[in-house]
């Protein structure tokens, strides 16, 4: 999948949920619940011993975009390639994560924060970018002054994204998704919470849909 495919894919499903799985009995349930719900595009972060499993599982459903998430290096990128995964995203920008993508020939979303960042991404071809955390550098404002000037470049807002705040991102010309765990908390899986899981994700899907 190219730069140009996965910035189509990302404008059709602007939500993306960044999920943690913490075993692989998880999974399926979790994945039917937000399939269900309209979510068709997810980042699995390798956060967890079970990461891998639980992302060969996911990529085994013809539905879902996978993505990998919270990548160190350009062998963890491998590996997750193996299990499937069809985008990579990290918090920062790797120079072997990006040489690893670029070899493979899958789409790297590195999280940048500064001006610096960002060039470092573009001069390496990259032309998505995961702005990150997003509202901790000072949210909408910080995000609109510093893409300014990149025209061209496409930002996936990530870091305390919510239902409330997420439309202001998405009405931004420069943000073509946005990234999140809020519909998937922890706390909530751990609470096997599920009518809150999915009453969360309708509406993430229903306010980023606007």
């Amino acid at each position: 999948m190219t730069q140009n495919n996965i910035r189509t894919v990302l404008s059709q499903h602007p939500v993306i949920p960044v999920v943690t799985f913490h075993s692989v009995e998880e999974v399926v349930p979790k994945m039917e619940q937000l399939i269900a719900r309209g979510i068709f595009c997810i980042e699995i972060t390798l956060r967890t011993p079970a990461s891998l499993e639980a992302l060969k599982i996911a990529a085994n459903n013809r539905d879902l975009h996978v993505g990998v998430g919270s990548l160190r290096n350009g062998e963890d990128l491998k590996k997750a390639i193996d299990a499937g995964a069809t985008f990579a995203v990290s918090a920062g920008f790797s120079p072997s994560v990006a040489a690893e993508a670029n070899k493979q020939g899958i789409p790297y979303f590195p999280g940048v924060s500064t001006p610096t960042e960002m060039l470092q991404a573009i001069n390496e071809g990259i032309t998505t970018l995961k702005f990150f955390p997003a509202e901790t550098l000072g949210g909408v404002n910080a995000l609109k002054a510093m893409s300014a000037p990149f025209p061209g470049i496409s930002f996936m807002p990530t870091g305390g994204i919510t239902a409330a705040n997420a439309r202001q991102y998405l009405e931004l010309a420069s943000v073509v998704a946005v990234g999140g765990s809020w519909m998937v908390a922890q706390k909530l899986i751990d609470a096997g919470d599920f009518d809150e899981i999915i009453s969360l994700t309708k509406e993430a899907v229903k306010v980023c849909a606007q």
